[in-house]
């Protein structure tokens, strides 16, 4: 009768348990029905986003045994928009963008990519036709000017910076116009066909639009190359399951073993990253006297 006794009130003293783990398996059985959400920002036009992640959002997928879904917009505001509501998990942004949305959304930076000449950083640029006046920042004064977009580190924060650091004005006080072309093609392809005399552009998507035969260096020639700055990360909310962001560290990581990995620019891997990385961006935003509000327009 006491052995009785003694088992009825363990049993129920561990009834809690069994109810709370059932309830944690239920979540979890739940979260792994969620798709994981990987945004994009619009360094190019979207159609071309997407088919340049899909190798990564299909390795993904593969390796988490659970849908990963592209979220898309039309500007780099848009994306960390989507992060701050909640409706992006996962995303590829440029550094200024990725401070911005570390600031508004939690964005953590965990992996960057590596190109082949075995660095992760890379050049923002000014371009002009080779056959023009502009040779030099200090020509692009009163001349109209494509940047990318605000939220752009080499599309506008940097060149920003540069050109505030050679005349001592902001752009828009110096350029005769300034407008925003929306993505780095964009950008060159508005030079190339005079509709504006110059524009901001990185150096990675200069080499692959020359590689493609998009533009020519007649039609589209470097007038000035920044020193090197850090490479655009791979991000995810800082409020993911700790389980999950370890699953995403493992795999991203670990992905140039299995397939040929893709990001921005040609890639051989990616590699570790961190926030302090990125303090040459917050730096700049800082001297510069930026608004958040005007970086996301």
């Amino acid at each position: 009768m006491m052995f009785c006794r003694k088992l009825c009130t363990a049993l129920f003293l561990l009834l809690p348990l069994v109810v709370a783990c059932e309830s944690q398996n239920r979540q979890s059985i739940a979260l792994a029905s969620e798709p994981v959400v990987l945004g994009l920002i619009p360094a190019e036009q979207i159609h071309k986003m997407e088919q340049r992640f899909e190798p990564m959002r299909a390795y993904l997928e593969q390796k988490l045994g659970r849908r990963v879904e592209f979220f898309t917009a039309t500007s780099y505001g848009g994306i960390i928009e989507g992060m701050k509501q909640d409706k992006v998990d996962l995303a590829f942004f440029g550094p200024l963008s990725y401070v911005l949305a570390e600031e508004e959304a939690g964005a953590e930076a965990f992996a960057v990519g590596v190109r082949y000449n075995g660095k992760s950083t890379y050049h923002s640029i000014f371009v002009a036709p080779r056959d023009s006046s502009i040779k030099s920042l200090e020509d692009l004064q009163g001349k109209s000017v494509a940047f990318v977009d605000p939220a752009s580190t080499s599309g506008a924060l940097m060149p920003t910076y540069a050109i505030k650091k050679a005349t001592g004005m902001m752009p828009k006080e110096f350029f005769g116009e300034l407008t925003y072309a929306g993505s780095h093609d964009r950008a060159e392809i508005a030079v190339k066909y005079g509709t504006v005399d110059a524009a901001a552009d990185s150096d990675i998507s200069y080499d692959k639009m020359l590689e493609k035969g998009f533009i020519t260096k007649q039609t589209n020639l470097i007038l000035w190359r920044s020193d090197p700055l850090p490479g655009s990360p791979l991000t995810y909310r800082e409020d993911l399951d700790p389980r999950l962001k370890a699953q995403l560290r493992e795999i991203i990581l670990n992905a140039h073993q299995e397939i040929e990995v893709t990001g921005f620019g040609e890639l051989i891997r990616y590699e570790a990253t961190e926030p302090a990385n990125y303090q040459v961006i917050r730096d700049m935003i800082k001297e510069l006297g930026i608004e958040r509000e005007e970086m996301l327009k």
